[in-house]
């Protein structure tokens, strides 16, 4: 297995499928007695851009007005 310049290693499917590992899954790299693990995370650290987002708005505007705010006139 070679890195990238990035740091990037590919996972083999294998390992993807025995850990339950798909696209946007939490995992870290756990060190015990100086040998790595790939761990899944239970709990997801990171939430979508917008999930934190969703519902904090507090526009009285309607939806046509908000979009009109975005376009050219």
């Amino acid at each position: 297995m070679r890195v990238t310049t990035k740091g990037q290693v590919t996972i083999p499917r294998g390992v993807r499928e025995a850990l339950g590992i798909s696209p946007e899954t939490e995992i870290n790299f756990v060190e015990d007695s100086g040998r790595f693990y790939i761990v899944k995370t239970k709990e997801p650290n990171a939430v979508g851009k917008f999930t934190k987002l969703r519902g904090i708005a507090s526009s009285k505007m309607s939806t046509d007005e908000i979009m009109s705010l975005t376009r050219d006139s």
